[in-house]
């Protein structure tokens, strides 16, 4: 439901990047700035719209440019709840067919998202060091590394923040991806890495694992991050795969 494809709008934003179609839907401007809203100023508010706006293309490219390399062409959707790689069918004869992967394929396209968020917050702090900056990394729940602070040498706040945001929505949104949670990327690894050792039960077992999964990080969340959206969210989630259980699991 959060993550399907929104209905297109006329006030939607179409473009293309690397020959790749991509939709912006209205309300994607709106809850990035609500998530910015505490942020400060409007130059602060701004510099956070970009940063998600670069940040979730990237991690949606990553997913594109992996299905291209199987032969397969997509369209990227941002909408309210982040983005959206779509595969598209191809022409086989007179219709349309989806291309088969395999689970080595499909785990790749999975993690390629959030590894190019990785990977831009890797070039992110790389050019931070090179022009002379720095960048101090810290530790959420003891073990996940988080940026706390960038100084760049040139003097521009602007420029800190800017930086420090990239660093935090693409080391963060990356890992919030790798959960084991139905539809998060992590929970398509594990279906798929479950699938390959058990062809017959893997998607109810994945299944399984992102009920518990979701719940744990809801807890998680509440109690130990302060997050009422993260708790929601991951009850959500953990629900709508305990429906998916209860109902056709091989459709799912």
């Amino acid at each position: 439901m959060l993550f399907q494809s929104p209905t297109p709008t006329r006030f939607d934003l179409n473009f293309s990047f690397f020959g790749i179609p991509v939709r912006v839907h209205p309300l994607f401007w709106v809850i990035a700035v609500l998530f910015g809203s505490s942020s400060g100023g409007i130059v602060q508010l701004v510099t956070w719209v970009v940063v998600v706006f670069v940040s979730i293309l990237i991690h949606e490219l990553g997913h594109a440019l992996a299905m291209r390399r199987y032969g397969i062409s997509s369209n990227i959707i941002l909408h309210f709840s982040g983005g959206l790689t779509v595969p598209e069918s191809m022409r086989w004869g007179s219709g349309l067919a989806s291309v088969a992967l395999t689970p080595n394929q499909e785990i790749f396209i999975s993690l390629a998202g959030p590894f190019s968020g990785f990977l831009l917050a890797a070039f992110a702090i790389a050019g931070t060091l090179v022009v002379g900056g720095s960048v101090t990394m810290g530790t959420l729940l003891l073990v996940l590394p988080v940026p706390v602070n960038v100084v760049l040498p040139f003097g521009v706040a602007v420029l800190n923040s800017f930086v420090l945001n990239l660093l935090w929505v693409n080391i963060f949104w990356g890992i919030f991806n790798l959960v084991p949670v139905y539809p998060l990327d992590g929970g398509h690894v594990t279906r798929y890495v479950l699938l390959k050792a058990d062809p017959l039960n893997g998607v109810r077992k994945s299944l399984w694992v992102s009920v518990i999964a979701g719940i744990s990080f809801a807890l998680i969340g509440f109690f130990l991050l302060g997050s009422t959206y993260m708790a929601i969210l991951f009850a959500f989630l953990a629900f709508q795969s305990y429906q998916a259980l209860q109902g056709s699991v091989g459709g799912y």
